[in-house]
């Protein structure tokens, strides 16, 4: 009897807690929320229901079956989140709204990988994170710094092309090849030179770090969970970020305070801003703050340069040999290209430009959280609402681009860097009006690309 009941009450329940849901949004005027929302686990149903599909794949599934370019609330376990997935909609929340969506949410990922909160990546909007933006923009990251290590990227495009010019006639992992070379430029550039068992344990510690995160999501929107076998992925996440710990000390151990190329490398600037205000400028800050940058730029520049090789690749007698072209009428064949040609070799920068529309290294914009109430294409979103920007589904829709599945380099020709394509193109955005990382990312992709 008592089953019969349950079984009859059970349906009842879930139509009632979804149709509440759906008209409470209507009357508080909140962003459409695709039907149904379910007790507990909300809209996460989704991605078990398109397993095969990543993410990005799957959100963009959602936002185009309801065929509206209004964001959507959706419901990610315990946490309401606005998933924005046209051009409009990201200029509201990255630029309008930037100062409202600019906090991080409260996650496991930045508890333990973000240094309790304090990282660039992770850090609360304020004085702290405005200077370590700062910091990275201007001391670091500048024009100036950028031009002076030119030869060390140089180099190592070299070292790359021979390495793969030695291989011919073998199996080669690019993935794995195209990662050291990154890892190697960036790390160069900051620390000094950088040795090949160094790229291969970083790039173990950050597939450990990509598998603790999957399973940290589960909890971090499902909390109960942790008593039902996740409860050990904080312990998991402490010993990850011990690795982390011991391989940016014996880096910079081994590699600070030296000067490459006749200037101070960013160790040895960084060390001299600890000797000034020692309390602020602790190991753990500076170890956080790099990582954060040899993160960043390694893996824009590694992703970025598998898809525009495999391009080329499938595309030798159109693509490629249009760029060869372009090359030997501006540099002929006596000598190397060099960084100072980029401005006359603009259909190089389209090829970038292209990779990053059909691939960004971002498919997902870093989730953000909204301080404030705030308002996005006139519906209201509340206080404390993560954001969620599908940039893969702005790059890739056929009513923002034509033949989107196509890559056509051309598309970018007689813009300036992509960048009169406001918010339909968004390679770079990982936190609003900022791009750690990038500024190195884009340099060494076009060095290797020479």
């Amino acid at each position: 009897m008592a089953l019969h009941l349950l079984l009859y009450l059970l349906p009842l329940f879930l139509l009632l807690y979804t149709t509440t849901n759906h008209l409470l949004n209507n009357l508080l005027h909140l962003p459409p929320t695709p039907f149904p929302t379910l007790p507990i686990i909300g809209h996460l149903y989704f991605f078990l229901n398109n397993p095969t599909l990543p993410s990005h794949r799957a959100l963009s599934l959602l936002s185009r079956r309801r065929h509206s370019p209004t964001p959507l609330l959706l419901r990610l376990g315990s946490r309401p989140t606005l998933l924005v997935s046209t051009p409009s909609a990201a200029r509201q929340c990255l630029s309008l709204n930037d100062v409202v969506f600019a906090n991080r949410p409260d996650l496991l990922n930045g508890k333990h990988f973000g240094y309790n909160f304090t990282s660039l990546a992770w850090a609360p909007y304020g004085p702290h994170w405005r200077n370590l933006l700062r910091l990275s923009s201007l001391s670091l990251l500048s024009a100036h710094k950028l031009s002076a290590l030119s030869s060390v990227r140089a180099e190592e495009a070299r070292t790359l092309a021979l390495k793969l010019m030695c291989g011919v006639g073998k199996e080669v992992d690019m993935k794995a090849v195209f990662f050291e070379h990154a890892y190697r430029v960036v790390a160069a550039m900051i620390l000094g030179r950088a040795e090949e068992a160094e790229a291969e344990g970083f790039r173990e510690i950050v597939a450990e770090m990509a598998a603790a995160t999957v399973e940290a999501n589960v909890v971090d929107f499902v909390p109960f969970l942790g008593w039902f076998g996740f409860g050990g992925v904080e312990g998991k996440m402490r010993l990850v970020q011990e690795k982390r710990e011991r391989f940016m000390e014996k880096f910079i151990g081994k590699h600070g305070g030296g000067c490459g190329g006749g200037e101070r490398n960013l160790i040895g600037i960084l060390l001299d801003l600890q000797r000034e205000e020692t309390e602020y400028y602790t190991d753990e800050m500076i170890r956080n703050f790099l990582l954060v940058i040899i993160q960043g730029a390694t893996h824009t520049t590694a992703t970025t340069l598998e898809w525009a090789f495999s391009h080329l690749l499938a595309n030798q007698h159109t693509i490629l040999a249009k760029a060869r072209a372009e090359i030997d009428n501006l540099v002929g064949k006596s000598r190397l290209i060099d960084e100072s040609d980029l401005p006359e070799l603009p259909y190089l920068g389209c090829i970038i430009n292209e990779t990053l529309r059909m691939h960004p290294a971002a498919p997902l914009l870093t989730l953000h959280v909204s301080s404030d109430e705030c308002r996005v294409d006139g519906f209201r979103v509340p206080r404390g609402t993560m954001l969620l920007v599908n940039a893969w589904e702005i790059h890739n829709n056929p009513e923002t681009w034509r033949d989107p599945e196509r890559f056509l380099p051309e598309r970018f020709e007689g813009g300036k860097n992509g960048f009169e394509f406001e918010f339909k193109f968004l390679p770079f955005l990982p936190r609003p009006k900022t791009g750690y990382g990038n500024g190195w990312g884009g340099v060494g992709v076009f060095d290797t690309m020479f």
